[in-house]
């Protein structure tokens, strides 16, 4: 049955092979996207001077700096704790999910979009029978039996380009979705290593909040010894318990920060809120002494946002030609070749051979401006996602401006820090025995405990500022999102 069907189908080869031919021959209408030119600094500002990149070589430097955007985030976070939260992440985070499954739609349109370029082939096959009864001698009983069986063709020839302008922007709409999974997928490893080194950063305001605690707690009972030898004052008593008072009420605030923070990590993670393992230190993570930010070229290949910009803005392009195709006209091929007989037993007979081939084309005519709006609006489109990929591409360059300051800023400031804190504790330790001494009032012992408590804290959050930078610029720099 298939050959014969075949075989009866040859008469409409040769319509065929001259419309592939023509087709082939045509040009898609619309124009081909070229990247736009875009006026890249040399260096970015607050980087050294290692990352400068002279304009004469700036084209064959393109790929060849070492920047921190190119390291793995596994080499990055050099904790094993932290290396597994991540991986959790990647695999159970709904965002990084939800992006995945935007890119099996755009795979699913794309394969739609793209069989708009070839023609419909459908088969079938009907059979039936019929009998009449008598309803006259002029009009006696009958029975019909008849049966069919064809190949039918519709092509819709793609002459102006029309079908590979929409399969381009869909392609390109494919990988804007990838790019954009790939976004997502930096955002999250940024936000788990940021929300990681906050909890650890708690922890370490919790522990020094706790010794503090404890350590005012023995100088409290010394001095109770003190005012009943007769050496102190109920009123060092009263200043000793505002120490104490005072340390005792930041444990249970950072006790809810705490809890608050590994729920917001769970959730990061895809996970009922709970429990959140510790590895490092805070003081043990991400200590680089220098950082090379590469070449600014290199930002507009790695950065996933740019790149998924880029990609709408060709998908944007493409539309034109899409628009632009509508104004010619559509031209169509249909063919139906097959074999139909009353007579069941006759049916694949050379007598029973039918078909038929239609060609048509359409030119719009009169549209009330629809086909004219159609082409402004798409140009309009085009025009906002060239303008959004440009802004997308500034604001890159000042997110890793702003990075390096901070971070560079953020490692002077912890540096200041620590040595305000060494000396606030030598302050402490000296105050302390002197008034067990005679030589200092307990005033002295108190503000020097407070200090000194309050400069730990601070010290705390510097460490922190400065490691939060770090995966800042990172992050802005393109890096995270490798597999």
């Amino acid at each position: 049955m298939k050959v014969a069907i075949l075989l009866a189908a040859r008469d409409m080869r040769v319509a065929i092979l001259l419309a592939m031919g023509a087709l082939l021959a045509a040009c898609a209408v619309g124009p081909n996207y070229r990247r736009p030119t875009i006026e890249v600094p040399a260096a970015y500002r607050g980087a050294g001077p290692q990352s400068a990149e002279p304009q004469s070589t700036r084209s064959q430097a393109a790929g060849s700096a070492k920047s921190l955007g190119n390291e793995k985030w596994w080499e990055l976070f050099d904790d094993p704790t932290l290396q597994r939260l991540i991986r959790t992440a990647l695999r159970q985070n709904y965002d990084v999910r939800i992006a995945a499954s935007r890119v099996l739609q755009a795979q699913a349109q794309l394969g739609i979009t793209r069989a708009n370029e070839f023609p419909i082939v459908s088969a079938g096959a009907e059979a039936f029978t019929e009998r009449n009864p008598k309803i006259s001698s002029a009009f006696p009983a009958y029975q019909a039996n008849a049966g069919q069986v064809d190949l039918s063709v519709i092509w819709n020839l793609d002459f102006w380009g029309k079908y590979r302008r929409e399969t381009e922007a869909a392609r390109a709409s494919l990988l804007a979705s990838i790019w954009g999974r790939r976004a997502v997928v930096d955002s999250v490893v940024s936000e788990t290593a940021s929300d990681y080194f906050q909890l650890r950063e708690l922890d370490s305001a919790l522990a020094i909040a706790k010794s503090t605690l404890a350590s005012r707690q023995d100088s409290l009972r010394l001095t109770r010894v003190l005012v009943a030898n007769g050496s102190a004052s109920l009123l060092d008593v009263r200043q000793s318990e505002q120490l104490v008072y005072t340390a005792a009420e930041t444990i249970p605030d950072l006790e809810r920060q705490i809890s608050q923070e590994e729920n917001a990590l769970s959730t990061l993670l895809g996970q009922n809120p709970g429990s959140i393992p510790r590895g490092r230190p805070l003081t043990e993570e991400l200590n680089l002494p220098a950082i090379p930010a590469g070449l600014p070229s290199e930002l507009l290949e790695r950065r996933p946002d740019i790149r998924e910009a880029e990609e709408s803005l060709v998908a944007a392009n493409a539309q034109i030609g899409v628009a632009k195709a509508d104004f010619f006209p559509s031209i169509s091929l249909t063919g139906t070749g097959g074999f139909e007989s009353y007579a069941l037993n006759r049916l694949f007979t050379t007598s029973s051979q039918m078909w038929n081939a239609v060609g048509s084309v359409t030119q719009p005519i009169f549209e009330a401006g629809v086909l004219r709006s159609g082409l402004k609006l798409a140009k309009a489109q085009e025009q906002q996602m060239l303008l959004t990929y440009k802004q997308t591409i500034i604001n890159a360059f000042q997110q890793v401006s702003d990075a390096l300051v901070a971070y560079r800023k953020d490692s002077e400031f912890t540096r200041q820090q620590q040595l305000l804190t060494d000396a606030a504790g030598d302050t402490d330790r000296l105050s302390k025995v002197l008034y067990q001494h005679g030589g200092a009032s307990y005033l002295q012992v108190l503000t020097s405990e407070t200090n000194y408590f309050s400069a730990e804290l601070d010290l705390a959050q510097a460490q922190l500022g400065e490691r939060l930078a770090l995966v800042q610029l990172y992050q802005a720099l393109g890096g995270g999102w490798s597999p």
